[in-house]
């Protein structure tokens, strides 16, 4: 499968995985999840691994949080244009702009529908530029 198809998810929580998982095959998506960042950067330092077209990071994770493996993948070349969508149980305005200065493109606040998941997912794959990447940098800072 194309590596822009493909999805990793990094959320602690197994319902959440398993919800995100079933939705995203079924929109075609390959699917990569971990419980946290250290399995996940494990996994990407195995030989043959590929960068995912995407990112979807929790914020409130065991080991390393969300905002550190964003910061941490951040520094790397190679992921300079993986987008990074953060999601949380958080609402505020200060964890969306702490994901912003961390590296992401999107925030999604849980609990989320299945279609309110794949509007953020269309979101964080705009490039810069389109109309929808104004609207998806007005929906990180503002909900």
């Amino acid at each position: 499968m194309q590596p822009q198809r493909t999805i990793m998810l990094i959320d602690d929580s197994a319902t959440i995985r398993k919800l995100v998982e079933i939705t995203l095959r079924r929109e075609g998506y390959l699917v990569e999840s971990f419980p946290d960042g250290v399995a996940a950067m494990a996994a990407l330092q195995q030989p043959g691994a590929h960068l995912p077209g995407l990112l979807i990071l929790d914020i409130e994770l065991p080991k390393m949080n969300g905002y550190e493996i964003a910061r941490y993948l951040r520094s790397k070349s190679a992921w300079q244009t993986v987008p990074i969508m953060m999601i949380s149980r958080h609402k505020g305005v200060v964890e969306r702009l702490k994901s912003r200065l961390a590296g992401a493109k999107v925030y999604l606040a849980k609990p989320f529908t299945t279609q309110m998941l794949l509007q953020a997912i269309r979101e964080a794959q705009t490039k810069p530029g389109d109309i929808s990447h104004q609207q998806a940098s007005q929906r990180l800072l503002y909900g």
